[in-house]
Protein backbone atom coordinates (compact mmCIF):
# COMPACT_ATOMS: atom_id res chain seq x y z
CA UNK A 1 0.00 0.00 0.00
CA UNK A 2 1.27 3.40 -0.93
CA UNK A 3 1.73 6.48 1.22
CA UNK A 4 -1.05 8.09 -0.80
CA UNK A 5 -3.45 5.36 0.35
CA UNK A 6 -2.66 6.11 3.99
CA UNK A 7 -3.00 9.87 3.49
CA UNK A 8 -6.42 9.39 1.90
CA UNK A 9 -7.50 7.11 4.77
CA UNK A 10 -6.32 9.66 7.36
CA UNK A 11 -8.15 12.43 5.51
CA UNK A 12 -11.37 10.39 5.51
CA UNK A 13 -10.96 9.59 9.21
CA UNK A 14 -10.51 13.26 10.07
CA UNK A 15 -13.62 14.19 8.08
CA UNK A 16 -15.62 11.31 9.58
CA UNK A 17 -14.53 12.28 13.10
CA UNK A 18 -15.93 15.78 12.61
CA UNK A 19 -19.14 14.36 11.12
CA UNK A 20 -19.51 11.88 14.00
CA UNK A 21 -18.89 14.70 16.48
CA UNK A 22 -21.56 16.96 15.02
CA UNK A 23 -24.07 14.14 14.42
CA UNK A 24 -23.61 12.87 17.96
CA UNK A 25 -23.98 16.39 19.34
CA UNK A 26 -27.24 16.83 17.44
CA UNK A 27 -28.50 13.46 18.68
CA UNK A 28 -27.61 14.23 22.29
CA UNK A 29 -29.23 17.66 21.98
CA UNK A 30 -32.47 16.06 20.79
CA UNK A 31 -32.41 13.21 23.33
CA UNK A 32 -30.93 14.98 26.38
CA UNK A 33 -30.25 18.68 26.92
CA UNK A 34 -27.92 21.48 25.88
CA UNK A 35 -25.37 20.85 28.62
CA UNK A 36 -24.98 17.18 27.67
CA UNK A 37 -24.72 18.11 23.99
CA UNK A 38 -22.00 20.62 24.84
CA UNK A 39 -20.18 17.91 26.78
CA UNK A 40 -20.39 15.54 23.82
CA UNK A 41 -19.13 18.24 21.46
CA UNK A 42 -16.21 19.13 23.73
CA UNK A 43 -15.36 15.45 24.19
CA UNK A 44 -15.44 14.96 20.42
CA UNK A 45 -13.18 17.99 19.96
CA UNK A 46 -10.68 16.50 22.43
CA UNK A 47 -10.92 13.18 20.63
CA UNK A 48 -10.17 14.83 17.29
CA UNK A 49 -7.24 16.76 18.73
CA UNK A 50 -5.86 13.58 20.26
CA UNK A 51 -6.22 11.72 16.95
CA UNK A 52 -4.40 14.56 15.20
CA UNK A 53 -1.62 14.32 17.79
CA UNK A 54 -1.32 10.56 17.41
CA UNK A 55 -1.22 10.75 13.61
CA UNK A 56 1.40 13.51 13.81
CA UNK A 57 3.46 11.36 16.17
CA UNK A 58 3.22 8.47 13.70
CA UNK A 59 4.53 10.74 10.92
CA UNK A 60 7.44 11.79 13.12
CA UNK A 61 8.26 8.21 14.03
CA UNK A 62 8.00 7.25 10.36
CA UNK A 63 10.61 9.87 9.55
CA UNK A 64 8.48 11.93 7.16
CA UNK A 65 8.57 15.07 9.34
CA UNK A 66 10.68 16.53 12.12
CA UNK A 67 9.00 17.82 15.26
CA UNK A 68 9.65 21.25 16.65
CA UNK A 69 10.40 21.74 20.34
CA UNK A 70 6.79 22.75 21.07
CA UNK A 71 5.48 19.62 19.36
CA UNK A 72 7.69 17.41 21.52
CA UNK A 73 6.40 19.09 24.68
CA UNK A 74 2.76 18.77 23.55
CA UNK A 75 3.25 15.10 22.69
CA UNK A 76 4.61 14.48 26.16
CA UNK A 77 1.91 16.46 27.93
CA UNK A 78 -1.02 15.44 25.71
CA UNK A 79 -2.78 13.18 28.20
CA UNK A 80 -2.20 15.57 31.08
CA UNK A 81 -3.79 18.35 29.03
CA UNK A 82 -6.72 16.12 28.05
CA UNK A 83 -7.26 15.06 31.67
CA UNK A 84 -7.16 18.71 32.76
CA UNK A 85 -9.72 19.68 30.12
CA UNK A 86 -12.01 16.83 31.19
CA UNK A 87 -11.69 17.89 34.82
CA UNK A 88 -12.66 21.46 33.95
CA UNK A 89 -15.64 20.28 31.89
CA UNK A 90 -16.97 17.98 34.60
CA UNK A 91 -16.14 19.81 37.83
CA UNK A 92 -16.20 23.47 36.86
CA UNK A 93 -18.66 23.61 33.94
CA UNK A 94 -20.89 20.93 35.47
CA UNK A 95 -21.13 18.81 32.34
CA UNK A 96 -22.03 15.16 32.89
CA UNK A 97 -19.12 12.75 32.55
CA UNK A 98 -21.11 10.29 30.42
CA UNK A 99 -21.63 12.81 27.62
CA UNK A 100 -17.95 13.73 27.65
CA UNK A 101 -16.96 10.05 27.59
CA UNK A 102 -19.19 9.35 24.59
CA UNK A 103 -17.73 12.38 22.82
CA UNK A 104 -14.22 11.09 23.46
CA UNK A 105 -15.13 8.05 21.36
CA UNK A 106 -15.80 10.13 18.22
CA UNK A 107 -12.42 9.43 16.61
CA UNK A 108 -12.79 5.73 17.43
CA UNK A 109 -16.16 5.74 15.68
CA UNK A 110 -14.58 7.44 12.68
CA UNK A 111 -11.86 4.77 12.51
CA UNK A 112 -14.50 2.03 12.62
CA UNK A 113 -16.42 3.76 9.82
CA UNK A 114 -13.20 3.99 7.76
CA UNK A 115 -12.58 0.26 8.28
CA UNK A 116 -16.10 -0.49 7.09
CA UNK A 117 -15.58 1.81 4.10
CA UNK A 118 -12.41 -0.04 3.15
CA UNK A 119 -14.08 -3.42 3.56
CA UNK A 120 -17.01 -2.41 1.35
CA UNK A 121 -15.32 -0.21 -1.26
CA UNK A 122 -11.79 -1.64 -1.52
CA UNK A 123 -9.93 1.28 -3.12
CA UNK A 124 -6.51 -0.37 -3.39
Amino acid sequence: MSADFYEQALRRIRILAVVVGFAGTAAVLVLQNFRSAAGFLLGAALSNLNFYGISSLAKVLGGSTRPGPLAAVLIGLRYLLIASAIYVMIEILGIGPVAVLWGLLAAFGAVVLEILYELIFRTH
